[in-house]
C-alpha cells in the first residue's frame, strides 16, 4: 500500500470515483487531489519551500494525471514537473489517466521519464491491481 497519492483532474466526479476505488482497493493510505496542473505544482512548491524537519509534509509516491484540464493541462504540468525546478520530486511516478484514445498522446507520454503508464478512464480495481504489481 502506498502512503500517499495525488489525483490531478478537473472533473469532481472522476476525483470522487478515484477516491472510492482507491480506498476500496486499499491502494493508498491518503489521497490528495488537485483540479489542474497549476494547483498541483503549487502543492509541490509548498512541500519544497515550507517543509521542515519538525513537521514534514509527505510527498505523494504516485500521481494520477488527466491530460485535458483548464488553467494548466497534463502536458504543461509534465513539462514543468520534468524540469530542474522540480528535480527533487523525480522519484514520483506518474500514471496518465485520461479519456483520450489518441495514439500520439501515448507516444508523447513516453518522452517523460516519470510516466510509467498511460491508462484509460475510469479507474478500476483491476487497474490498481495491475499497478500494484508494476510498482513492486
Amino acid at each position: 500500500m502506498l502512503d500517499q497519492i495525488l489525483c490531478i483532474d478537473d472533473d469532481p466526479i472522476t476525483l470522487m470515483l478515484c477516491k472510492k476505488v482507491i480506498i476500496r482497493s486499499s491502494f493508498s493510505n491518503e489521497i490528495i487531489t488537485s483540479q489542474n496542473g497549476e494547483e498541483a505544482l503549487n502543492f509541490f512548491n509548498t512541500i519544497k519551500y515550507t517543509n521542515n524537519k519538525i513537521n514534514p509534509i509527505t510527498q505523494p509516491q504516485l500521481i494520477f494525471l488527466d491530460l485535458n484540464m483548464p488553467v494548466m493541462g497534463g502536458w504543461e504540468f509534465l513539462d514543468y514537473f520534468n524540469s530542474t525546478e522540480f528535480e527533487e520530486f523525480n522519484t514520483i511516478k506518474v500514471v496518465v489517466l485520461t479519456s483520450t484514445i489518441d495514439p500520439e498522446d501515448l507516444e508523447k507520454s513516453k518522452k517523460y521519464p516519470m510516466v510509467i503508464d498511460f491508462l484509460s478512464k475510469p479507474i478500476s480495481q483491476s487497474m490498481l491491481e495491475y499497478l500494484k504489481e508494476k510498482l513492486k
